[in-house]
C-alpha cells in the first residue's frame, strides 16, 4: 500500500509505503526572501528568529526534520540567490554563495511565520548573523527540498540528538501520536541547554547529557540502553563523530529485526557548512 499527500496542483508532495524503513519525499522547492519578525533567547546559547512575510505562502513542511537552506550575502555585500528552472528545481550560481542548512522549528501557515533555533558560537557565519540580526532585516531561504520520511507505527522510538538537532526532535514530539512511546537523549555543550523547553508526554523520558570539551557522551549512552520489546526507530542526528559509533550497534539490532535507524550528520567538527544526504 502507498500514501501519497499532493498540493492543490495534484502534485505529489509526500510518497512512500507503509511498513517499516526510510523514504524519501519531495516537496516544491522555492527561494524566498523574508524578513525577521521577532528573536528570542531561548537558553543561554539557543536563539530562536522567527521569520516571516507573504512569501511563505505556499510553503511546505512535514517532517519533524525538515530544514532550509539560509542564503547568505557575499563578502562584498552581493546577493546572490538561486532560481527555479522549468523542472521546479533551484539552480544555484556558480561559485556557491555562502549558505547554511537550519532545520525548521515551527511553521504557521496562517501566520506566514517560520522559527528557526541557532546554536549561538564565536565565528560561525550563520551563528554571527543571528545574534546580530534584528526585527526588520532581510533574510533569504531557500527550500526545504523535501525530507527522510520514516512511519509513524512503530511501538518504540529513540531519539540521540545534539543541540543541533534539538529544534527536530522538540517538533516531533509536538506533532507525534499522543500514545507514542518514545526515549529522548540529548546532549548539550552547557547545562543551562536543558532548559530548552519539551512538550510534556505522557509514556516520553528526556536524558540530558553534557559534552566534556570535545569528548561526546552521546553514543555510549545510547548503547548502555536495552530498547523495550517491540520494534523500535531510532533518529540519530548531529555531530557526525559522535552519532557514528552508534551505526554499527543499530546494525546489530536491525539483524534481530528489533530496530530501524535514520543517521543525519548536521555538522562535522572542523567542517564549515557540512553536506549530508
Amino acid at each position: 500500500m502507498s500514501i501519497d499527500r499532493r498540493d492543490p496542483r495534484g502534485r505529489v508532495l509526500e510518497h512512500h509505503r507503509t511498513g517499516t524503513g526510510v523514504r524519501r519525499i519531495g516537496y516544491p522547492i522555492g527561494i524566498r526572501t523574508v524578513r525577521v519578525v521577532r528573536r528570542e533567547q531561548i537558553t543561554r546559547s539557543i536563539l530562536r528568529l522567527t521569520v516571516g512575510g507573504p512569501e511563505l505562502d505556499g510553503f511546505h513542511t512535514y517532517q519533524a526534520d525538515d530544514h532550509v537552506k539560509i542564503v547568505f550575502p557575499d563578502a562584498d555585500g552581493a546577493r546572490r540567490l538561486p532560481v527555479v528552472n522549468a523542472d521546479l528545481e533551484l539552480d544555484w550560481p556558480r561559485p556557491l554563495p555562502p549558505a547554511r542548512k537550519y532545520t525548521i522549528r515551527r511553521f504557521d501557515a496562517e501566520a506566514r511565520e517560520l522559527d528557526l533555533d541557532f546554536v549561538l558560537h564565536p565565528g560561525g557565519l550563520a551563528s554571527d548573523w543571528a545574534a546580530a540580526a534584528r526585527p526588520g532585516d532581510e533574510v533569504a531561504v531557500a527550500g526545504p527540498p523535501g525530507a527522510k520520511a520514516f512511519p509513524h507505527n512503530y511501538d518504540h522510538y529513540l531519539f540521540a540528538v545534539d543541540a543541533t538537532a534539538l529544534p527536530a526532535a522538540a517538533r516531533w514530539l509536538e506533532e507525534s501520536p499522543q500514545d507514542v512511546s518514545a526515549r529522548l537523549v540529548i546532549e548539550t555543550g552547557d547545562a543551562a541547554d536543558h532548559a530548552y523547553p519539551l512538550a510534556a508526554r505522557d509514556g516520553v523520558e528526556v536524558t540530558w547529557l553534557v559534552r566534556d570539551g570535545e569528548r561526546s557522551p552521546l553514543a555510549d549512552a545510547v548503547r548502555a540502553l536495552d530498547p523495550p520489546a517491540g520494534r523500535t526507530f531510532l533518529f540519530a542526528a548531529g555531530e557526525a563523530g559522535a552519532i557514528k559509533p552508534l551505526r554499527a550497534w543499530a546494525r546489530e539490532l536491525k539483524g534481530e529485526g528489533r530496530l530501524d535507524a535514520l543517521f543525519t550528520g548536521y555538522w562535522k567538527r572542523g567542517v564549515a557548512g557540512l553536506e549530508d544526504d
